[in-house]
């Protein structure tokens, strides 16, 4: 099995402490997290994924607004610079330990962060790899 995932989700898999916006959200993302970390690879998915699969019944879903699938354009271009490919629907992407030094490096200098603007999560994602990335969940293997 093969975990889908938005592009700008492979920013935030990288801060992922155990916090969102609802307790559901939270619980689902730890799964995934516990998948990937079992070595479970992603598949590169246009619009709603499965860390989106909470959200979606919700009346106020952004999972589909515009200004998402723009984040999830930026950073496919962005993390393509980092990974040598740009990701496109379809495609799988193993998390190895490589490839997490990589991404957290590039997140922490900020190459990789157009997608992060206007995020509500901007400033705890900032400290979050201000410290190293310490605590989060998605682990390198």
């Amino acid at each position: 099995m093969t975990v889908s995932i938005r592009p700008h989700h492979l920013l935030c898999m990288l801060t992922f402490l155990g916090k969102g916006y609802t307790p559901q959200f939270v619980v689902n993302y730890g799964k995934i997290i516990r998948r990937l970390n079992a070595g479970e690879a992603l598949e590169i998915v246009e619009g709603a994924d499965d860390i989106c699969a909470p959200m979606l019944g919700e009346a106020d879903c952004h999972c589909h607004n515009d200004n998402i699938l723009e984040r999830d354009r930026l950073t496919a271009l962005e993390v393509g610079e980092i990974l040598g490919k740009v990701p496109e629907t379809g495609d799988q992407l193993e998390v190895t330990a490589d490839v997490l030094l990589k991404l957290r490096e590039a997140f922490a200098a900020g190459t990789i962060r157009s997608a992060c603007k206007g995020c509500e999560w901007f400033d705890l994602c900032t400290e979050i790899a201000e410290n190293k990335f310490s605590g989060c969940r998605l682990a390198s293997r």
